[in-house]
């Protein structure tokens, strides 16, 4: 059994949806690894992470508008307000999301849907460095 381990950032321009498929594929392949299991981790608690399809934009525009509308940027709403009207939805959207994600690896690739793709949601309005580490096992 092999393991592995890789952490980048993601440079994020405020709220939305940033595709790191690629990335995340290349670097799976370059490990050797032809049957296993990649677990993606998303180093913060303002931002999450979703599979989600990669064909049609609007599908990522829709889902960041329907969570916009669902948990609101009102301050009066919450407690924690400290750090900004969209701080505190932020952790909520976060946790309705994931942290983490996990995507089979067979033949030594992810095993990811013809319209899937992975994503990092940036819950925040305003730009982040977001910290994403990829741990593969397998062998």
């Amino acid at each position: 059994m092999k393991q592995a381990v890789h952490s980048f950032r993601i440079a994020t321009r405020g709220k939305g949806l940033y595709e790191f498929t690629h990335e995340a594929g290349r670097w799976v392949s370059a490990q050797g690894i032809a049957t296993g299991l990649l677990t993606v981790f998303v180093q913060h608690t303002s931002a999450s992470l979703v599979i989600q399809e990669n064909a049609d934009p609007d599908v990522v525009h829709d889902l960041e508008r329907y969570l916009t509308k669902l948990v609101p940027e009102d301050e009066r709403l919450y407690s924690h307000t400290i750090e900004g009207a969209d701080d505190m939805p932020a952790h909520i959207r976060a946790a309705l999301t994931a942290v983490s994600l996990s995507i089979p690896v067979a033949g030594g690739k992810l095993t990811l849907g013809a319209w899937q793709g992975i994503y990092l949601f940036e819950h925040r309005r305003v730009p982040h460095q977001r910290t994403v580490t990829l741990h593969l096992i397998g062998e």
